[in-house]
């Protein structure tokens, strides 16, 4: 699965064209990363460059000019590097792979960058790029100091991210069909993770049965860090030592999405590590399943994207002030945030390239509506901490979120994570059949 050169190409001529006339835009991938001493992470492209190229490896840049045509500079055919590091494709490989009009080694790249920008009006690249925005300052004021050799340099900056953005927020069909590959690969990790927990094990090995599922399945990493937080562990929103022991009584939470293509999949689920709820962790439970489904039932075209957040947050009020957690009128504990003792995040976010992908959430001062083809999250969680010596202790230390990924349709939405247990009773028979096998 892979998107066509094509795809690309049309993106970068609809970049251009969104932009001023006489615009060059200006992008780069980024460089290797170091872990320790001479050992490299592995490369993963930067997301807004790999949108508008698809190309994979490290130190690229690209120039797009008023017409649309891009120059790739790029790393060189390099045997003795590549026997070390392993394939690079060139500048013959570039043009041929990946439909650019030119591509170009990298020692080239201030000559190259020098004569695209010579004679544009305005050059247009990511303002949070600050190694980038001074190189472009330099080609500025080299052409500049040309003047009398008739050079013209660009007189105006435009930050490229907000239209880069805006159509990534909508995602094509071709994406979707990458998205809804990792969102499966994620939902096949979910599930063997339910098969596989035991009370004993570390969180870490069950982490292991998640990362196993993502590369059999195609997925070379996780899009994110995963989170496998048992016990009040789960009250912790980014978890990530996955280092603890999963007790007989634990739920345990686990965000985990694959990435696939360079796509995210996002997921979390809670379940009982020994394959059966307590009374009050289902009541919890339900509580957040109830919101899942009131904010599930706000995700249409045209309707505001914080619609769904406030729905799931007036739910999950209601369910508080019903098990006794809070007390009082739910309109005016909204209004005071109350709830937020107990749930302090919002209940999505968008979805792509990066897992909290890019797009504005709010248009012209009000809440963006939804429109064909945005992809995002719905998460609402409860959490309460050990600490919380207001409620029962009963309720103490339960940790709790439903997340799934969905995609917006004409005729409603559309959930990628399909096929995975939310319900309660799904769930203790999804994990009683796994403890048959």
């Amino acid at each position: 699965m892979k998107i066509e050169s094509q795809t690309y190409q049309a993106r970068r001529e609809r970049l251009i064209q969104s932009l001023p006339d006489n615009t060059v835009a200006v992008i780069r991938t980024g460089d290797l990363c170091t872990r320790n001493n001479d050992c490299e992470y592995e490369f993963r492209p930067n997301s807004r460059f790999f949108y508008l190229t698809g190309f994979p490896e490290p130190s690229a840049y690209a120039l797009i000019n008023g017409k649309g045509e891009t120059v790739l500079v790029t790393l060189p055919k390099d045997p003795e590097k590549e026997q070390w590091e392993g394939f690079r494709y060139g500048t013959e490989g570039t043009i041929s792979t990946f439909g650019v009009h030119d591509a170009v080694p990298l020692d080239a790249l201030d000559s190259v960058a020098i004569a695209v920008l010579d004679g544009a009006q305005q050059v247009a690249f990511p303002f949070d790029d600050e190694p980038l925005r001074q190189q472009v300052l330099q080609w500025r004021d080299d052409l500049a100091s040309r003047a009398r050799a008739g050079a013209i340099a660009p007189t105006q900056l435009l930050d490229l991210s907000p239209a880069i953005s805006e159509m990534r927020l909508r995602k094509d069909d071709e994406e979707i069909a990458l998205m809804e590959k990792a969102a499966q690969i994620s939902v096949a990790a979910h599930k063997q993770a339910m098969r596989t927990v035991r009370p004993g094990m570390k969180e870490y090995e069950l982490e292991a049965e998640l990362n196993y599922v993502f590369m059999k399945s195609g997925s070379r990493q996780p899009a994110y860090n995963n989170i496998v937080a048992s016990g009040h562990n789960a009250c912790v929103l980014h978890y990530i030592k996955n280092d603890d022991t999963i007790d007989d009584g634990d739920l345990v939470l686990i965000d985990a999405g694959a990435e696939f293509g360079c796509y995210a999949g996002d997921i979390t689920r809670t379940f009982p590590a020994n394959g059966k709820f307590s009374e009050p962790q289902a009541a919890l439970y339900q509580v957040v399943l109830d919101a899942h489904t009131a904010g599930l039932k706000e995700l249409n075209v045209g309707a505001p994207y914080e619609a769904c957040h406030n729905a799931a947050v007036k739910t999950l009020t209601q369910g508080l002030v019903t098990l006794g957690l809070l007390t009082g009128n739910v309109e005016s504990l909204i209004e005071s945030k109350a709830y937020r003792d107990f749930y302090m995040h919002n209940t999505g976010h968008w979805l792509g390239l990066d897992v909290h992908d890019c797009g504005a959430y709010r248009v012209d001062g009000a809440s963006r509506p939804l429109e064909a083809g945005m992809v995002l999250t719905i998460e609402p969680g409860l959490y309460v901490s050990l600490d919380n010596e207001t409620v029962d202790e009963k309720w103490r230390g339960i940790g709790i979120r439903i997340e799934d990924d969905v995609l917006i349709r004409a005729d409603g939405p559309y959930i990628l994570t399909h096929g995975l247990p939310r319900e309660i009773a799904e769930i203790e028979a999804f994990m009683a059949q796994g403890r048959e096998l």
